[in-house]
């Protein structure tokens, strides 16, 4: 069977027919279309559920936040969709998947590793398409750290040890006691659409790598990856129902059906904190396991010694890397006050340098925002600064191209000043190419205003003074800090927050952990 009048093959990987070649051909036409408005070329994205391309029984538009177009229509899975996922993932547990030796389950997650970059120019494009972000973004970030993900969980899992204690009983004899390592069963994982393909497999890889099988719920604003590698699972011979991916929103439909699922035995969500409330209020009847990695309001401390053309550097990238739309960017910076100036002026000139092209463009280096909604909220809190006082030390608008792009989410790289520490736009996540910069006069006041935040997820602290930057981070309240440094990460050590940034830990053998049921066997000798 060939493709449909339109698709064409997608740089020359695709083998298959278009039976099983449907994310090949969806992306060669994003790949077409990256410039112009989708006309023909919108196409069908539909659930994957245990080994098969499945219809739902609505649809809704896939936009590209570049121009506003539709670049594909997506099926939603309905509440029995959502059943049928679960128990195909429920009876794969039992099957060959739960058969398998350690060392088989980690040779076929590096085949799936292979099979992502083997479509490395297919993710790409759908992860362009998908999300707005300028191509060297995806190609250098997202799919390579999507294939090391799979390998980096299937090499440890091999390697993973576990507790053993030989001890005296009363009478004078011996016990041995160990730890087995268990999956925990069907896993629903919902994911968010900043790093789709990233987030997704960081959770994807630990809970297949324990033995697990999964049902997917990406956001709905990027559903083209969690899709497209349903083809990479099916290459490297993740059996049926391994694997699955359900389309959909949350309340009243795919998030809500899959969190509520009394067949589900664990939860693990990224995103906003206010829907991880939701869930865990959600699965509290069932004492279902969750983790959680949540929303932060994340502080930069720049202290006068710093290498300044570093920090510069490194703060203008966790301030706007992905149009300020990750977890960790800083959207907080507390600068020593005798180079406070020097610090506000150099940073408006990178923000001002930034490019927002054409997504397919190398030297894009801003994208748009996900969605007009985000572009609404972000605009919201751009006004509320003004009116709370704030000086506007550059952007705070949309910028005006005379193109197609004006029909996108695009907004301007935008830093305030002059703002109080008890400002909302202070307090509140924003999700935005959006930095908020204050002085301070010493190291007490500094730390006592980064940690005065619900959230605790993430900080930077920059200094040459190598004894308080590990002062200095070992007083943050956060999950992760940084010492002149940001976005650095072994996968091994672990990553999560504290108050409102989330609940657990993931990364190396905290996944593995999380993903596990540690079982302990006690034999008297």
């Amino acid at each position: 069977m060939k493709c449909l009048p339109g698709e064409t093959r997608c740089s020359g990987t695709c083998s298959k027919d278009a039976v099983n070649c449907h994310s090949h051909c969806l992306v060669s036409a994003w790949l077409l279309r990256l410039r112009k408005p989708a006309g023909d070329l919108v196409k069908l994205i539909q659930n994957y559920i245990d080994g098969s391309f499945v219809p739902g029984k609505q649809e809704f538009a896939d936009i590209n936040p570049a121009d506003g177009t539709t670049i594909a229509k997506v099926t939603a899975a309905d509440e029995a969709q959502v059943g049928g996922a679960v128990h195909a993932a429920r009876l794969a547990l039992h099957g060959e998947w739960g058969r398998l030796a350690v060392r088989e389950r980690a040779a076929r997650l590096h085949k799936v590793a292979d099979a992502i970059e083997k479509r490395f120019d297919c993710f790409v494009q759908a992860e362009v398409a998908d999300t707005g972000k300028p191509v060297s973004l995806a190609s250098n970030l997202d799919i390579p750290r999507a294939a090391a993900n799979f390998r980096v969980f299937a090499d440890l899992v091999k390697m993973a040890g576990l507790e053993s204690f030989q001890t005296e009983t009363l009478d004078g004899a011996n016990a041995l006691n160990y730890a087995v390592r268990k999956p925990l069963g069907v896993v629903g994982i919902v994911t968010p659409w900043n790093l789709p393909l990233l987030l997704l497999t960081w959770k994807v890889a630990p809970a297949l790598a324990c033995g697990n099988t999964v049902v997917v719920k990406p956001s709905e604003e990027t559903p083209a990856t969690a899709t497209l590698l349903s083809e990479a699972m099916q290459d490297a011979g993740i059996p049926h129902g391994v694997y699955n991916v359900v389309h959909g929103f949350g309340p009243g439909s795919a998030g809500e059906f899959l969190t509520q699922h009394p067949d589900v035995d664990a939860i693990t969500f990224t995103g906003e904190s206010k829907t991880g409330a939701a869930i865990m209020k959600a699965v509290a009847p069932t004492v279902k396991p969750i983790s959680f990695e949540l929303g932060g309001k994340n502080a930069a401390i720049v202290f006068a010694d710093c290498n300044f053309e570093e920090t510069i550097s490194g703060l203008s990238d966790a301030v706007f890397l992905n149009t300020g739309q990750v977890c960790l960017c800083a959207e907080r910076a507390y600068v020593e006050r005798r180079i406070f100036s020097a610090f506000v002026e150099a940073l408006k000139r990178k923000a001002e340098r930034l490019h927002s092209g054409w997504p397919n463009d190398e030297e894009t280096n801003l994208g748009p925002l996900i969605s007009a909604q985000h572009r609404d909220k972000v605009l919201s809190y751009f006004r509320l600064a003004r009116e709370e006082g704030a000086t506007v030390v550059t952007g705070g608008g949309v910028p005006k191209f005379g193109d197609d792009r004006d029909h996108g989410f695009y907004v301007q790289p935008t830093i305030y000043t002059g703002l109080p520490e008890t400002a909302r736009c202070v307090k509140e996540e924003i999700f935005g190419p959006v930095c908020h910069i204050a002085p301070f006069d010493s190291e007490e006041e500094a730390v006592s205003m980064a940690n005065d935040t619900k959230y605790g997820l993430a900080a930077s602290i920059w200094t040459s003074d190598l004894k308080r930057g590990h002062r200095v981070a070992q007083q943050m309240n956060v999950g992760i800090t940084w010492v002149n440094c940001w976005f650095l990460r072994d996968l091994r050590t672990p990553f999560g927050g504290a108050g409102l940034s989330g609940i657990g830990r993931e990364g190396g053998m905290h996944s593995l952990n999380f993903y596990s049921e540690l079982n302990n066997i006690c034999i008297r000798l």
